[in-house]
């Protein structure tokens, strides 16, 4: 057997995109910190300063008036308005680890040119699962309007309607998300080895629709003007298409930083993954476990402690 053959054998194999096989040493160490950073997240997370400092000042800026106050005056504003508040509110956690966990493909291509397609192809299978879960649901928006439990305001001295369908949500993207990071440490079997054999876009399709779902657990204040429009119009095309504008809204930036880190450095984020094996696992890992611990503390722990049915410490600025 020839050394070429004997390389090639002993290579590690990729089971789906996150999980190359190359796992670090201590990856439980990798697992200890990046729970520890979703606790400290967790803990010290402040939801007014990505919806009120960023999320409304963007939006206001944009829309040139007062998006919380200011009535949504037909469809047309109302698309306006959908995809502007999706950009508005990008800027948050669960955004950066789904780019995060896609940063390894950055910069596979040899030219300027090929790395702008090669990074733009990943964005494609992200939209692709992204926007069919947010059209879905704008058009059950639409349907069923305001009956749903994400737009009650009832008063509840426990977990009210809006609440637990945020922690629902949530907590089971974030519980997918510490799964998908286990696995791209090692810790366990890659629960995407099968499909991603038949279909290897499937983990990209499987973020996107992560990032769809975000909508169905929402609480951004912009977010619920839109859900109390599209509710009201009772036109399930009218939802379908302002809760996809939404989502496309919600990844914009990141999808111009992710392609201008092909563009510019690509080669250089390559290089850094490949001068130590594990590495690409160590980033594509914390990613996912720091998102994952993250969704699961602050919508479960945090969310339980603030109604008194646990104790779950808070910052003094949060």
């Amino acid at each position: 057997m020839s050394a070429a053959t004997l390389a090639s054998s002993d290579a590690p194999e990729r089971t789906s995109l996150f999980v190359d096989g190359r796992f670090p040493r201590r990856r439980l160490l990798v697992l200890l910190l990046s729970l520890i950073g979703g606790l400290f997240l967790t803990y010290g997370w402040k939801a007014s300063t990505a919806d009120d400092a960023i999320g409304f000042n963007t939006a206001n800026a944009l829309l040139g008036h007062d998006a919380h106050r200011t009535p949504i005056a037909g469809v047309g504003a109302g698309i306006l308005f959908a995809f502007v508040t999706g950009l508005a509110g990008s800027f948050t956690a669960c955004n950066v680890a789904v780019f995060g966990a896609v940063g390894p493909l950055v910069g596979r291509a040899a030219s300027r040119r090929e790395k702008l397609r090669a990074a733009a192809a990943p964005l494609g299978w992200l939209a692709l699962g992204m926007i069919p879960v947010s059209a879905a649901y704008g058009a059950v928006v639409g349907i069923v309007g305001t009956r749903m439990p994400q737009y009650s305001t009832a008063p509840a001295k426990g977990i009210s309607p809006r609440t637990a369908q945020s922690m629902i949500t949530f907590g089971s993207i974030g519980l997918i998300m510490l799964l998908l990071g286990l696995a791209a440490l090692g810790l366990i079997p890659d629960p995407l080895a099968a499909v991603s054999r038949r279909f290897p876009h499937a983990p990209l399709i499987l973020m996107g629709a992560l990032v769809g779902a975000f909508l169905i657990g929402r609480p951004y204040p912009l977010f619920r003007d839109m859900f109390r429009h599209a509710a009201g119009t009772h036109n399930p095309f009218y939802g379908a298409l302002a809760f996809s504008l939404q989502s496309i809204g919600n990844i914009i930036a990141m999808s111009v930083l992710f392609l201008l880190l092909s563009w510019g450095l690509g080669g250089r984020v390559q290089r850094w993954l490949a001068a130590r094996p594990g590495r690409t696992a160590i980033v594509t890992g914390a990613a996912f476990v720091t998102a994952g611990m993250f969704m699961l503390g602050y919508w479960e722990l945090r969310v339980l402690g603030r109604l008194g049915y646990l104790w779950f410490p808070t910052a003094p600025w949060a």
